[in-house]
């Protein structure tokens, strides 16, 4: 946007083009989008990973007895689990075919059910052997998600000049919003910890709270306050992922001297 396009804005206006998109680890960025169907996807971020060829299947488990949890549910409420949009972004990367391991594998054993007790049509082929094993998990964890505010305000006063008594005193609501995650996978048959990755991402968002603008010719002031920590969240696990997979397109395999789990290298006197 031109700088004197910028000066002819409502200043609300003004205030709403200069909040920006979440940041992949501090680069620019956006959050999950679009679809998955299959090897397929649709409208997927640019900057998420992908793989020409899957590495096994995957469940996604939340641990919702973590401390994490119970602080990011507290804090958060609508937000919600974070499984589903993990989910979407390892289907849209075809690095991993994800398998159910919540609440929907109850209505697929409820079918099946169904079937064994006779309930269903002929050729519902439901039958023993037709569940996929889960090669690995994966565990998402959240370390945290911030709020902060910048003091900017002589920097916003020497920009725009005539305004910068009214917008330097705005800039008190600068938020700098930051979260950081983790991932881990885990091999299901060993139980060997395969990769671990941390990621972040941060935006930067005007708030209106507090300055008598919530009615008026600009209306309601909400869609500005408003922090999109989902938004936030969402990118930093982006990141995470992305991390992941390019440490996992360069695996190998760790190996303990007389094989895993007998002993190791570490021995204590007798």
């Amino acid at each position: 946007m031109k700088f004197a396009s910028l000066l002819a804005l409502p200043l609300a206006g003004v205030l709403a083009a200069c909040s920006t998109s979440p940041q992949l680890g501090g680069a620019s960025g956006m959050t999950a989008t679009g679809a998955a169907g299959g090897a397929s996807s649709a409208n997927a971020n640019s900057e998420l990973e992908n793989c020409t060829e899957s590495m096994g299947t995957l469940a996604v488990v939340e641990n919702t007895s973590a401390p994490w949890w119970g602080d990011y549910i507290h804090r958060y409420p609508k937000l919600g689990s974070t499984v589903p949009v993990l989910r979407m972004i390892i289907q849209q990367s075809n690095c991993f075919v994800v398998v159910e391991r919540g609440e929907a594998l109850n209505n697929a054993m409820q079918e099946r059910a169904l079937y064994d007790a006779g309930e269903t049509r002929d050729g519902s082929n439901f039958g023993k052997g037709q569940m996929v094993a889960a090669d690995y998990t994966m565990n998402p964890s959240i370390q945290f998600s911030a709020e902060g505010t910048s003091g900017i305000s002589g920097a916003v006063g020497n920009v725009f000049g005539g305004w910068g008594s009214t917008i330097g005193a705005l800039a008190g609501g600068l938020s700098t919003n930051e979260a950081a995650t983790t991932l881990l996978l885990i091999d299901n048959r060993s139980s060997v910890q395969i990769s671990s990755a941390v990621g972040s991402a941060k935006n930067m968002d005007f708030s209106l709270a507090g300055w008598g603008w919530g009615s008026g010719k600009w209306g309601s002031a909400a869609g500005f306050t408003d922090t999109p920590e989902g938004k936030v969240i969402t990118a930093s696990f982006v990141d995470s992922y992305n991390q992941m997979v390019k440490a996992l397109r360069n695996y190998r395999a760790q190996e303990v001297k007389g094989g895993l789990g007998k002993g190791g290298t570490l021995g204590v006197s007798n």
